[in-house]
């Protein structure tokens, strides 16, 4: 009776907000699990709070001279503390680039033991990294809600053959797990990769849900040369990646110098709104994200116990040991099958084989603990129960995250979009805005000889009339029916001269590629019609 009071209460536990929830539940039920049976020394350090409660963070990486650094700054529309741009492999370190009131740099020794940071399980890799990374902080209002990571140059040629000193792969994993996006950088003159390229894409593939792709400096080349170039990149990738998916590649020139090829400027702007659209909603996504990398954390925790206890019950307890620890660790692969089969656990849960051989070959296996199935147990229902809770938070946090900062990041080359010189601004439905002529009187010509052709009779034509014209345009029934709520402005269910000229121009911005508006909007609605809402009539504001 007391052991189900127990579980019940456990199972009920109010959460202050899904960070809160997460930070809790780790750990109760799931950190238990991994210091029972050395998670930590396989696969990723304890989690604390500040992995908790950090802001997203954005990882760059590519080759030398990809622009990875000047992504940056395109981003932030300002130079950081450390910043070095060349054509040469000039960023040696890796560099967090966060928000602060003041600029300063902080060398990565301090970094490591600053409990607001992060980053104290990179002090593992000892004072060869650490007198590669710093952290470079402004008051630059993107780095209010987003962090950068910039990263060296990866090596390529007889280059890559030097020793960095520190395992530049096994950071680039700590980064990849803790960080909410990976950004690969190819510039559009270098698509090859390099071997230590390759290993690094490989260390990434493992969080491949949060790889984006960005061919950048791509204006340096006309748009043939582009097309051959982006199927180049494309098959590399395909080598690399060896997935069935076509990886999204973002198409772009970020930094602030004039285009040397100009003709693609469209392509160029659609392309950076949409990677835009992508970093800006990391805000609102970030405690989702920390909740599935959670529920990874766990799986994995979970397959990890079941192949150390399933390695200590095979161990014999007197003589042989030595033996039957290299017969267990080259049968690891029979291993994973029994447990797969036993717990009907999915393959893709089970660690790499490889990795998980180099590190058992460290351990006595007679040190292992046998399985806890109270362990698995509160592990499981974490899953179940808690992170089940902790989803139903979601929606609510993600409003209010979304009422306090509409649109998600704010500030730098992200504010760009205002103005006229934003994406679409003075384009399709935006056009006019603004203006003292109405935006269709200009094309309007044809469209008033095609309404007298019609016969209007007391100045309008009728519903069927207009349809048999405006099919003509080819564009679905639903489009059209869209434009003729928007065009029949006083819903008497026919158009008058002022009503058809407006529905055709709209059925022309469709066919030019630009979207309808869910509501006619105020520089739209005809002159004529203004008057049955004078705060729409300008000529009435004049006196």
């Amino acid at each position: 009776m007391l052991k189900y009071f127990n579980r019940h209460k456990e199972t009920n536990e109010a959460f202050d907000s899904v960070i809160d929830g997460l930070k809790k539940i780790y750990r109760a039920k799931l950190l238990p699990l991994e210091q029972a049976y050395k998670f930590h020394e396989f696969h990723s350090p304890v989690l604390d709070d500040s992995d908790f409660e950090s802001k997203p963070m954005v990882l760059l990486v590519g080759q030398y001279s990809t622009g990875k650094t000047s992504f940056i700054r395109y981003l932030l529309e300002s130079d950081f503390p450390g910043i070095r741009i060349g054509p040469e492999p000039t960023t040696d370190s890796f560099i967090a680039v966060m928000y602060n009131e003041h600029e300063n740099v902080i060398p990565g020794n301090a970094l490591v033991v600053d409990p607001k940071k992060n980053f104290k399980p990179l002090s593992k890799f000892g004072n060869a990294f650490l007198n590669r990374f710093q952290c470079s902080q402004l008051p630059n209002e993107v780095l209010k809600s987003i962090s950068f990571i910039d990263t060296p140059g990866i090596l390529s040629g007889e280059k890559q053959r030097l020793d960095r000193g520190y395992d530049y792969a096994a950071v680039l994993e700590w980064f990849a797990e803790r960080c909410d996006r990976i950004l690969l950088l190819f510039d559009a003159h270098k698509l090859d990769i390099s071997d230590e390229f390759k290993r690094s894409i490989e260390v990434l593939r493992r969080n491949d849900e949060k790889i984006r792709i960005v061919l950048n400096k791509a204006d340096m080349i006309d748009h043939q040369q582009l097309m051959r170039v982006y199927g180049a990149l494309m098959w590399s990738l395909g080598k690399v990646l060896n997935t069935p998916e076509v990886a999204r590649v973002y198409i772009g020139s970020f930094w602030d110098q004039p285009f040397n090829y100009d003709t693609l400027r469209r392509l160029f702007e659609l392309e950076s709104q949409d990677l835009f659209k992508d970093l800006q909603s990391l805000p609102k996504n970030a405690a989702l994200r920390k909740l599935n990398d959670l529920i990874k954390r766990a799986r994995l925790a979970k397959v990890h116990a079941y192949i150390i206890s399933e390695l200590r019950e095979e161990m014999p307890s007197m003589f042989g040991k030595d033996s039957k620890k290299k017969e267990l660790i080259k049968n690891l692969d029979k291993i994973y099958d029994k447990i797969h089969r036993v717990h009907n656990i999915s393959p893709g849960d089970f660690p790499n084989i490889q990795r998980m051989r180099e590190i058992l070959e460290q351990f006595d296996f007679k040190q292992f603990k046998s399985l806890d199935k109270r362990l698995i147990e509160k592990v499981e229902n974490m899953l179940s129960v808690d992170i089940t809770q902790l989803m139903q938070m979601l929606p609510r946090e993600e409003t209010k995250a979304h009422l306090e900062s509409p649109g998600g990041v704010k500030g730098g080359a992200f504010d760009d979009s205002d103005g006229p010189f934003g994406l679409g601004q003075t384009e399709g439905v935006n056009a006019g805005i603004g203006e003292e002529i109405w935006a269709v009187e200009r094309e309007r010509t044809p469209y008033d000889e095609l309404f007298e052709n019609l016969s209007p009779i007391g100045g309008k034509i009728s519903g069927a009339c207009a349809k048999a014209e405006l099919i003509k345009s080819k564009l679905p029934n639903s489009v059209l029916a869209k434009v003729w709520r928007l065009s029949d402005y006083d819903k008497d269910g026919m158009l008058d001269k002022d009503e058809w000229a407006l529905a055709n121009y709209l059925i022309g911005l469709k066919l030019n590629g630009h979207e309808l508006p869910n509501t006619l909007p105020d520089h739209l609605v005809p002159p004529s019609k203004r008057r049955m809402y004078p705060s729409l009539d300008t000529s009435t504001n004049e006196d």
